[in-house]
């Protein structure tokens, strides 16, 4: 994906629900946001709204409510981000980026463990 569409932080907690649920309704979406978030039908409609118009989500039309799915896989996303942020903050430089995110963490030995199996694991590719 090069033309990552730019998500807000609410928008971005829309889509962790539809990537988590999909299908689902407007109003299941709006019931799992009404668990963390005050935000009105209205707000979340918006937001929705957004996120078609971005290319992120699509929706289907089920008698009287719209049924939402990701366009974008969630795993793809993820990727193409960390590579804009890669890009942007360390000039491409994952290296750089990887040790400025593990000296801002406090690991645990199982957390330093899985760290070092995926390095390994790279490394045998």
């Amino acid at each position: 994906m090069s033309n990552l569409p730019q998500i807000s932080d609410a928008e971005f907690m829309v889509m962790n629900i539809i990537w988590k649920y999909a299908p689902i309704n407007t109003n299941d979406i709006v019931e799992q946001l009404s668990k963390d978030k005050e935000w009105s039908p209205k707000t979340i409609q918006t937001m929705l709204s957004r996120l078609e118009k971005k290319g992120v989500i699509a929706h289907e039309k089920d008698s009287r409510v719209f049924v939402y799915f990701p366009i974008i896989k969630k795993d793809e996303y993820f990727e193409a981000a960390g590579k804009k942020f890669a890009n942007r903050f360390f000039d491409g430089a994952v290296n750089q980026m990887v040790v400025s995110l593990l000296n801002q963490q406090d690991l645990t030995a199982k957390e330093i463990n899985d760290l070092q199996a995926i390095l390994d694991a790279k490394r045998r590719k």
